[in-house]
């Protein structure tokens, strides 16, 4: 399947894909993934890393994140999806909890993204800056938003989401 993914990953690069076709491609892998995940015994050591994600307070569609997801879950990453509407402490508990290196935060209501201050907060006061990486996406961040609250990476699309945190656990 990761290589299947590798595939799309490809012709999406390549611009013979659409994001529509990366979509379905990440939605038919999450469905595949359901069948087998009984059957499989995950080795953790084996597993990309652990990710925790979800669509920040007041963010209540979750569309986009559950693309983010599947494509997180095809690509070998282990993902937790917190879902919609979620405090920003939770984040941050949940990424401890999990022992997760990595927040992922969808947002996509322009009002909410100076709760992002807030999980930044969180982060610097549980002293895990070290330990856990933060990576945004969805229509109402940007880059600018980023270097606005110190996040460590802005994700365009879900396979840009795949990439970027590679290139933050390489680090």
């Amino acid at each position: 399947m990761k290589e299947a993914m590798r595939v799309v990953d490809k012709k999406f690069e390549e611009r013979e894909y659409f994001i529509v076709d990366v979509a379905s491609a990440a939605s038919a892998m999450n469905e595949a993934f359901k069948v087998f995940k009984p059957h499989l015994e995950v080795d953790m050591i084996s597993t990309e890393g652990r990710v925790v994600i979800g669509s920040l307070k007041g963010n209540i569609q979750g569309l986009g994140k559950d693309i983010v997801v599947a494509t997180l879950s095809a690509a070998g990453f282990q993902v937790l999806d917190l879902g919609v509407d979620v405090p920003p402490e939770r984040f941050v508990d949940s990424a401890e909890e999990e022992k997760a290196q990595i927040i992922a935060i969808s947002i996509s209501v322009r009002e909410t993204v100076p709760l992002l201050g807030e999980v930044m907060n969180y982060i610097r006061q549980r002293k895990l800056v070290d330990k856990v990486k933060t990576v945004i996406g969805g229509q109402a961040v940007s880059e600018q938003t980023c270097k606005e609250y110190g996040i460590d990476a802005y994700a365009k699309d879900a396979w840009d989401c795949v990439k970027q945190i590679r290139r933050l656990l390489a680090c």
